[in-house]
């Protein structure tokens, strides 16, 4: 019975605090771990982010500043100042490891200041107005229906695909746009080459003439002696008068 005692007595002896806090120690340790995981993981899926976003300002359509902001035409202008500084920040070449990075950043700028300007703004606005009446007119539709209007969804155009359609048609119309600018600025290009040449040949026809006379003007002296000598032997040639008897 004592034996039984004791070695009960020895199994109920209270744990020392020492043992306590050694037996808590790794769970302790674990959540530090964990942090440091998960941060791990949101730096990577960050940066992915950034060169996910470079690579769609690198493949937008560069004639389009909207689709290089990511924006819709009717933003305000505080609204385009304010996406402007969002991605500049998060795509800027020190942060984005992306090779071209720094690229996308200049279209990026490119972008907010066309839109910043009234005049190139209101240029662009009036192109894809055009579109939206191209399209609306092949539908039958009034000019002022609007994207969600269940008309369209009817004829299937559906909001994206209605804004898809718009993008495509205002491409079409921006790279047409450019096309004649740069043949008008070719052409005025070739006409100032054109003009200039013609100055140039009229400078170089008067500065021949000037050679000529200051030439011409040089050799009189000579002429004039050359002339006062030949006839000085001509008179000395002329047979003498012959008399005649009366």
């Amino acid at each position: 019975m004592s034996t039984a005692a004791g070695s009960s007595s020895s199994s109920s002896k209270p744990i020392s605090s020492s043992a306590a806090a050694s037996s808590s120690k790794p769970a302790s340790t674990a959540p530090p771990a964990n942090d440091d995981l998960e941060k791990l993981l949101n730096r990577e899926a960050t940066a992915f982010q950034r060169e996910v976003e470079v690579e769609r300002i690198l493949k937008a359509f560069k004639l389009n500043p909207y689709e290089i902001l990511d924006l819709e035409a009717s933003v305000t202008p505080e609204g385009i100042k304010k996406k402007y500084r969002q991605i500049s920040l998060f795509i800027h070449p020190d942060k984005c490891p992306h090779a071209k990075a720094p690229e996308a950043f200049d279209l990026l700028k490119k972008a907010e200041s066309e839109l910043s300007d009234p005049a190139k703004r209101e240029q662009l606005d009036a192109v894809i107005n055009q579109a939206r009446l191209q399209i609306m007119q092949s539908l039958s539709l009034p000019l002022t229906t609007p994207a969600d209007d269940p008309k369209l969804r009817d004829l299937g155009l559906p909001p994206t695909a209605y804004k898809e359609r718009l993008r495509m048609e205002s491409k079409d119309l921006l790279i047409d746009d450019e096309v004649r600018r740069r043949k008008a600025i070719k052409m005025n290009l070739a006409n100032e080459g054109l003009e200039a040449r013609k100055k140039e040949e009229e400078i170089e026809s008067r500065k021949r003439k000037a050679d000529d006379d200051k030439a011409w003007e040089a050799n009189r002296e000579g002429r004039v002696g050359s002339w006062r000598t030949f006839s000085k032997e001509s008179k000395k040639k002329k047979k003498p008068k012959i008399a005649v008897l009366g």
